[in-house]
């Protein structure tokens, strides 16, 4: 047997899948290197200056929220249930405009290099730094079991071991964003975009090639079996994939990830002007419903297949159904791309939205107050680092837990996500005039949030978890209302204090 016959009976990959991947890693770095070449401050590096182009800003924000998790994790979705997740758009894409209309312009009125800064012009300092670390919290547990999903899909094609993998994406993501800052991270969100729509139509294009009946013979097939249900009127309230529960937690959730999230907001900063911003957020509703559609279509088409061909091995565990099929029956070439497509979803990282938060959240105000840039251009790529570093951490404890993590990093998500929400909609809502008051309430609705989870895990509560971040939005929302005026009314007193002692 040559070395060649050896490679592909070990991994399962040709020299010409590998060569797809190293060539879109050396356009990686050369973005990286392109972009960054140049940075002298913190503008530059967090922002680019905001010169970013509509379609680079569209595709890289579609690139970051569609993420590994669509790509492998859409496809289960599709083989194993239905379409019913498509539910969740009606409510994202309502969200969408709301973010277009109300957030957009209130950060660019403020000039933020974070929406954080946001919440200090609004409402006071103490509720910039409690927005901050709140975003610190719900972006790490999120992107580590991001980082891990990847990790494990990888490791399957490649014949990695896991922490080899993870280790791989970590210094990966360090160097290119380290160097390049946020335009390395728009540019190549570009060219992953890219890539996810070219590996999604090549893997649907060669299953439905091999599907008896072709389109309709697969279309005939999964509408017997059901899988094509997009629907669910039912009244069942702690099923997610009911319409009202998953068009609620739409807007919702993509209020919370769009809106307060630094990672997906950061992009739509770096556009020149408001308006261009807003054609931003508004464009990502008719780019990322086509790549969350095509991948559960994969999984349907997945489903198809393997029933008309019921002597081909299934993975045991349905999650790797796409890794499985990738290694198991696409030719050379096709394993390339979806390799390529699953790498750049995963190097797609948020190092440049948690350096920016922390540095001008944190470091600029409360650590190092008056520096030069190069100090604080400099402190950003260290953070780069060690936030990559703490990320792989996260995603190596997922591994640990055999993937029990999994969901519970995505609900700790939503127990945060809540709180931030809630604040923010307080202060684009409203006039209401509250500081401390908002940080006793973003800390005591993450911890009632918090608590209706433990009790809907242990069967105490029969909610589902997809409600808990409504209960911690509206919570934060109403505690920042009430505690506003006693809040104003103890500043009052204390300045009447001071005024009497003074006299």
């Amino acid at each position: 047997m040559n070395e060649t016959a050896a490679v592909e009976r070990i991994t399962g990959l040709a020299p010409l899948d590998y060569g797809l991947l190293g060539a879109a890693m050396l356009f990686l770095f050369f973005i990286a290197w392109f972009k960054g070449r140049g940075e002298t401050d913190t503008q530059d590096y967090f922002l680019g200056r905001r010169k970013t182009p509509v379609w680079v800003g569209t595709l890289s924000f579609v690139a970051t929220e569609i993420s590994a998790m669509t790509i492998v994790g859409m496809p289960p979705v599709g083989f194993s249930e239905n379409w019913q997740y498509l539910q969740f758009f009606i409510g994202s894409a309502s969200a969408r405009v709301l973010i277009a209309l109300v957030f957009i312009p209130a950060f660019y009125k403020f000039n933020c290099t974070t929406i954080y800064e946001f919440l200090k012009h609004r409402f006071g300092p103490q509720t910039q730094y409690a927005g901050s670390v709140f975003f610190f919290v719900t972006r790490l547990f999120a992107s580590g079991v991001r980082l891990y999903a990847a990790s494990l899909a990888v490791s399957v094609v490649m014949g990695w071991q896991l922490g080899y993998t993870i280790a791989f994406f970590t210094m990966v993501s360090v160097v290119f964003i380290g160097f390049g800052g946020i335009k390395a991270v728009l540019w190549t969100g570009a060219f992953e975009a890219a890539t996810f729509y070219i590996a999604g139509a090549a893997v649907a294009g060669y299953l439905l090639l091999h599907i008896d009946g072709g389109f309709f013979g697969a279309w005939r097939l999964a509408e017997e079996a059901g899988k094509l249900s997009i629907f669910n009127f039912g009244w069942n309230f702690k099923d997610p994939n009911i319409f009202w529960v998953a068009v609620l937690n739409g807007v919702f959730g993509s209020l919370a990830a769009f809106g307060t999230d630094q990672e997906l907001m950061q992009r739509l900063l770096t556009l020149e002007t408001r308006r261009e911003s807003q054609k931003t957020i508004l464009a990502t509703i008719f780019t990322s419903f086509p790549v969350t559609a095509l991948y559960l279509g994969i999984g349907t088409l997945l489903f198809v297949f393997y029933r008309q061909n019921p002597a081909l091995s299934l993975p045991a565990n349905a999650d790797t159904i796409l890794s499985h099929f990738t290694i198991n029956v696409l030719p050379a070439g096709l394993k390339g791309l979806v390799l390529v497509a699953v790498v750049m979803a995963s190097i797609d990282s948020p190092l440049s939205s948690l350096s920016s938060s922390f540095i001008t959240d944190i470091y600029r105000p409360l650590i190092k107050k008056q520096a030069d840039e190069r100090h604080y251009l400099l402190a950003s790529r260290l953070s780069v680092v060690c936030f990559g570093l703490l990320l792989a951490q996260i995603a190596w404890l997922c591994a640990a837990g055999s993937g029990r993590m999994l969901w519970l990093a995505f609900k700790i998500n939503g127990v945060t996500a809540g709180s931030l929400l809630g604040v923010f909609l307080l202060g684009l809502l409203t006039k209401r005039t509250v500081n401390l008051g908002n940080v006793a309430a973003m800390i005591f609705s993450a911890a009632l949030a918090g608590g209706v989870l433990y009790l809907s895990e242990k069967g105490y509560a029969s909610i589902g978890w997809s409600w808990i971040i409504v209960i911690g939005t509206v919570s934060t929302f109403s505690l920042g209302w009430l505690f506003g005026p006693l809040e104003t009314l103890l500043r009052l007193r204390r300045t009447r204090a001071s005024g009497a002692v003074r006299g």
